[in-house]
């Protein structure tokens, strides 16, 4: 099982004027087993600490998050997450930098071996499991790293912006492996994206945020059937589901941008 529950989050930042910087403001969701959802919000909204937070990376101010009933209150291998940069070992190869959190676990060198080499071919790379991460592409450098947290079979993985970096022809390929593997394994998915044609075409349901203190505002279902080819972006559901976004995240851009000033 992998359901998500996000129950009144409150996030706050103390600074030395003595006012707290509140990120996250009653925050409540609910990703139920095998969804893949996305969050958008505008800059600075606080999505990467929600995903920290039940991640078990921070504690939050308030509220409380839970997998599968159960309080979520430090970093465990049912959760996976991938960042935005790489973060590989640059001194381990592909295949090894797959197989380390597998080692830690005491699984068998053979099955480890086995299971690694398993996620190294479902993101196509096979022939390069021997290279080091300087030999890698940055679209390449993400696929190990993709690999690397299914290959600990996370109930839930957690994905902040992993694309992000990446150039527009990579990004779409990227996202096309990602929803291959997805319609194959069923995970639970949280992925944060600033995209709002990344979140559409990979998400079940799409969670909109506001400006600081991050807050949902709007979840939108996506049920565009599966598999799903990137010409869905023309499809006129799609432009009116991208319309809407739109119209949800406008004004909070607009707020984030004042806060900022």
């Amino acid at each position: 099982m992998g359901t998500v529950t996000v129950e009144g989050i409150d996030l706050r930042f103390p600074t030395s004027s003595g006012a707290d910087v509140i990120a996250l403001n009653n925050l409540s969701m609910t990703i139920p087993d095998k969804q893949f959802a996305v969050i958008v919000g505008p800059s600075g909204c606080g999505k990467s600490s929600l995903l920290d937070i039940i991640a078990g990376l921070k504690d939050p101010s308030g509220g409380v998050c839970r997998l599968d009933g159960k309080p979520i209150s430090c970093p465990g291998r049912e959760r996976g997450m991938v960042f935005q940069n790489y973060s590989l070992f640059p001194w381990l190869t592909v295949l090894k930098n797959v197989e380390f959190g597998l080692s830690l676990q005491g699984m068998p060198q053979k099955q480890t071996t086995e299971r690694a080499r398993h996620y190294v071919n479902a993101v196509g790379l096979s022939s390069f499991e021997n290279a080091y991460a300087n030999q890698l592409s940055g679209g390449m450098k993400q696929r190990v790293a993709i690999a690397r947290s299914l290959a600990n079979n996370p109930e839930v993985l957690l994905m902040d912006e992993p694309f992000g970096a990446l150039d527009s022809q990579t990004r779409v390929v990227m996202q096309q492996l990602l929803l291959g593997i997805w319609e194959k394994e069923h995970k639970t998915v949280l992925f944060v994206t600033h995209d709002i044609d990344e979140a559409l075409y990979l998400g079940e349901k799409v969670y909109v945020m506001s400006a600081r203190p991050g807050r949902i505002i709007d979840t939108i279902p996506v049920n565009f059937p599966h598999p799903r080819s990137y010409e869905l972006s023309t499809e006129p559901a799609f432009v009116e589901l991208k319309r809407r976004i739109q119209h949800s995240l406008h004004a909070e851009v607009h707020k984030a941008l004042s806060t900022a000033a």
